[in-house]
């Protein structure tokens, strides 16, 4: 069982930075899978980066790869979103997702993640 609390959104400018903070709790965070997603107003839940607890390479989305960084402090148990360079297309709810590591590689759809936090807004303003 895995409770996810995410933090950190705001309004912000376009070229500004952000970072989100996803606050895990639960048991065997080590064998998990921790993805953000997020969705815009009238639009559907999309992928953004996601990283294994272990370690090893990240994984991102076309729209943000070369701005966003996903990470994670085990010690923590928290999993971080730095976002630079923001675009008014960032704007939207943020949420921090967790599915238990299966060995099969990075999961991109939303349907196959087992724990949600409530999400974090971020607003992209120009």
């Amino acid at each position: 069982q895995v409770q996810l609390v995410e933090s950190g959104g705001g309004l912000v400018q376009a070229g500004d930075s952000l970072r989100l903070s996803c606050a895990a709790s639960g048991r065997t965070f080590s064998s998990y899978v921790m993805g953000w997603f997020r969705q815009a107003p009238g639009k559907e839940r999309e992928f953004v980066a996601a990283i294994r607890w272990s370690g090893g390479s990240p994984y991102y989305s076309d729209s943000v790869k070369g701005r966003f960084t996903i990470s994670r402090d085990n010690a923590k148990n928290t999993v971080y979103l730095q976002m630079n360079s923001l675009k008014p297309e960032d704007t939207a709810v943020y949420y921090c997702a967790a599915i238990m590591d299966h060995g099969l590689g990075y999961v991109v759809r939303p349907s196959a993640y087992d724990y949600w936090g409530q999400g974090t807004q971020v607003t992209v303003s120009s």
